[in-house]
Order: structure tokens, then sequence, then C-alpha cells
């Protein structure tokens, strides 16, 4: 199941995301449980290769600084070993459910659980940017929050960072 794609792939498998990485109606008790859940997608997808090993790099990270930006946003991320492809599951919590990512402003309602390989630091510098500068619209925060539809949400995410550019 494990891929062994180019961080810079375009085909269907290559995409920040996918329908199947997307959680609608995600209820977790806490960061820690909604980031497993996460994980466990990008587990299942083969977008990552050791389940135990991300959710422990993502953990330690989020030790370091807070990955929850305003707006209600959550971006726990890592850059990893398990990874050979940017990857991105998102989560859209249930109606009235928010987790704690550390915001200033409060609790997040789409967290986005960021996986990119080892040794692409400035890949992953320029996705996180590209993706805070998105998610710093209110108009795109509320595309996602508004799509009940996976495919729609992913299709938001994959818009937000061209390749090209990175």
């Amino acid at each position: 199941m494990w891929k062994t794609l180019s961080p810079y792939a375009t085909d269907h498998d290559a995409e920040l995301t996918t329908p199947e990485l997307v959680v609608l109606e995600m209820q977790a008790a806490d960061r820690r449980e909604a980031v497993r859940l996460l994980a466990g997608r990008l587990y299942d997808a083969g977008r990552i290769d050791d389940l135990e090993g991300f959710v422990g790099e993502v953990e330690a990270r989020e030790h370091q600084l807070a990955t929850g930006l305003p707006g209600g946003i959550g971006m726990p991320h890592a850059r990893t070993h398990h990874a050979d492809v940017v990857s991105i599951a998102v989560g859209i919590t249930a109606f009235g459910h928010s987790l704690d990512f550390g915001s200033a402003d409060g609790p997040a309602t789409v967290i986005l659980l960021l996986a990119t390989p080892a040794g692409s630091y400035s890949l992953h510098l320029q996705v996180l940017a590209t993706l805070a500068r998105s998610l710093s619209k209110q108009a795109f925060r509320e595309s996602l929050r508004r799509a009940y539809d996976a495919e729609v949400i992913a299709d938001l995410v994959n818009s937000t960072v061209d390749f090209t550019d990175v």
C-alpha cells in the first residue's frame, strides 16, 4: 500500500488531499485523538508508512509550539521519514464541537494534518505558509466549514497550493 511518489507528482495519488482523507462531522475527544484519527486516514491511503511513528512526530511537534491558527483552525504538522509525498488529511468537526489547538482566539473546527517528507524542509515551510495565507481569509475558512462534501473540501484544499510555485 505504501507509495513512492515525488513530492511534486501531479497524479491523483499525489494531490495534497483526496476525499478519502477528509473526515466530516469529526468528533474527537481532544487534539491527540483528532491527530490519530486523521493520521489513520493518511496511513490507510498509503500516504504514511508508520501510523504510530508519525503520530509520535506530530505530538512532539505539538509540544514545541501550538499549531492553532486564528479563525478556528488547527494545523498540526510534521516533517517525517514516514511520508514520501506531501499530504493533508482534513477534519471538519461536528456542529457545536471544537478542539483546542492552542490558538489565542479559541478552539478549532477545521483541522488540517500535514505530513511532508523529512528531507523537504523548504517545501514544508512553503506549503505551511501558502495554507496559512489561504486560511487567514474568512471566505476560504467558511467555504471549508460549509462544504458538506468531502470531494469539494479536497478540491478547495488542493487549489490552495500550486506546485509550480513551490
